[in-house]
């Protein structure tokens, strides 16, 4: 259901829905909560408190990444990029396009990503007339407390140059080691990442999977 230019449900529009974005949208937020936490600590992201919000992040070592800030109100704010995409804003140094993507999301929460430090997963397009910075994000995405959105901008820009949001914002790489809608076991993200080529043997393998589940345990399952 689209409303007030924002995108509520599952999909960014009805021609457009998405399995993992429907999925995503079908996940309570403690789910969604715990899922972060556990594949932040899995990639090794140090998770920071940032005006209030809790940040936590994934990135593959390779230009791709997903962060998200969870407020304190049960607010979220998810930004995903690709480096490969056609969307990579930051290739462009276009910080007026970048901006107008976070166009339709609250202010405080583009306050947490707008004259902020940049990190390793997050760099800053720059407003050579002001100064002022913003992370970059190809997908910018929120919840309001009940319901997700795709940012009208991102919507727009999408539907005015043709372009596959799910694909091309990264939302579809970047989520996809969550699980949304899946199980989410030691022993699924160790099939991810075999699938990735991670272990040279079985041995490496296994001393993993050790690992992954001492994560989960931690994280309370």
């Amino acid at each position: 259901m689209v409303r007030d230019g924002l995108v509520v449900g599952g999909g960014y529009s009805a021609a457009m829905s998405n399995a993992i974005w429907d999925a995503l949208v079908a996940t309570p937020l403690p789910e969604v909560r715990h899922r972060a936490a556990v594949v932040d600590d899995l990639a090794e992201v140090k998770p920071v408190t940032v005006a209030g919000a809790h940040r936590l992040a994934w990135n593959d070592r390779g230009g791709q990444s997903a962060v998200w800030y969870f407020t304190d109100d049960g607010r979220v704010l998810l930004l995903t990029f690709d480096h490969e995409s056609s969307l990579n804003l930051y290739a462009e140094e276009d910080f007026a396009l970048q901006e107008s993507f976070f166009e339709g999301v609250p202010e405080p929460l583009v306050a947490l990503v707008r004259d902020r430090p940049e990190n390793y997963e997050s760099l800053n397009l720059t407003d050579s007339a002001t100064g002022r910075t913003i992370h970059y994000a190809g997908g910018v995405f929120w919840y309001d407390g009940t319901h997700w959105h795709v940012s009208s901008g991102l919507a727009e820009h999408c539907r005015r140059e043709d372009v596959d949001l799910f694909g091309e914002s990264g939302f579809d790489y970047c989520l996809g080691v969550y699980r949304f809608g899946q199980d989410f076991t030691a022993e699924t993200s160790v099939a991810i990442r075999e699938e990735d080529g991670r272990y040279d043997d079985e041995k490496q393998k296994e001393a993993d999977l050790t690992s992954v589940r001492e994560v989960l345990i931690r994280h309370g399952r």
